[in-house]
């Protein structure tokens, strides 16, 4: 996360560093300011707002007024800091593009969960997600309640379409990963019955229903229970559709959304006192 925030704070400075700030504020300057929510959400990125203003200067005291997964309305404060200004005006932009961002990824995440609510189906992330930002965006995912995937290519196997075409097909590809995954889940997609068939007769325990319409998740639920297979669905899903799908039985639904394209919540910081 270090290396992540200083590259954020390099490209922001440059190598002239903050002449706005230079110019117009005193050197010795202090300020007390106030992270605030601008709009209803959940929070996310606390630690990685603190990490970026003692980065900036450890002098800059951050204190979290509420925790990360906690619901906020419209005008709460996050947090307050407290330290030279000109060191806090440095902060501010990079502090706001981590916590608006990560707060946005809890806050859909919320959303999703809220409305598959009593259906038994879990929400989860996907590998969908912006270069460099994986472990922050699955942090923000869980702090919004939904569950976390597998974090990367390493801790769990997932044979996907183009694994198939290399292999020989889903049976051969199914067949390939269950024997050299050692103790890491393997998971199979497939696109229609006719290849949830193939995986479930070269043995697959998990599957994901890739763009299946409502009939065919149904009938997926209906081969895959019986068997103990654990079923997830994926693709273009939505707040408006996830509810349907998750009362076709299946027991995930894979949401790529949640960090791939998620709208940023809106927080500000508020000076109260410069001296």
């Amino acid at each position: 996360m270090i290396e992540l925030i200083r590259l954020a704070l390099a490209e922001d400075l440059g190598e002239r560093g903050d002449v706005t700030a230079t110019a117009t504020v005193p050197a010795g300057a202090t300020t007390t300011a106030s992270f605030v929510a601008r709009e209803a959400g959940v929070v996310a990125g606390l630690g990685v707002l603190a990490a970026v203003c003692a980065e900036v200067d450890p002098s800059l005291l951050c204190t979290a007024s509420v925790g990360d997964g906690a619901r906020v309305r419209a005008g709460e404060c996050l947090a307050s800091v407290a330290g030279p200004t000109r060191a806090l005006l440095v902060a501010e932009r990079t502090a706001l593009n981590f916590l608006t961002h990560l707060s946005g990824v809890a806050t859909a995440a919320a959303r999703y969960c809220e409305v598959v609510a009593g259906t038994w189906c879990t929400v989860r992330d996907t590998r969908k997600t912006l270069p460099g930002l994986r472990a922050l965006q699955k942090a923000a995912v869980a702090a919004g309640g939904a569950a976390n995937h597998r974090m990367g290519l390493y801790d769990g196997l997932l044979v996907k379409d183009n694994h198939a075409v290399a292999a020989g097909g889903v049976a051969r590809a199914t067949a390939a990963a269950l024997s050299g995954a050692g103790d890491l889940e393997v998971q199979v997609e497939v696109d229609d019955l006719g290849e949830l068939d193939a995986a479930l007769q070269a043995g697959a325990t998990c599957v994901l229903l890739d763009n299946f319409g409502l009939e065919d998740l149904r009938a997926a639920v209906d081969r895959c229970r019986p068997r103990g297979v654990f079923t997830e669905a994926s693709g273009g899903v939505t707040l408006q559709t996830v509810r349907a799908i998750a009362e076709t039985g299946v027991e995930a639904v894979a949401v790529g959304a949640l960090t791939h394209s998620v709208q940023a919540l809106d927080i500000g910081l508020d000076f109260e006192e410069v001296a």
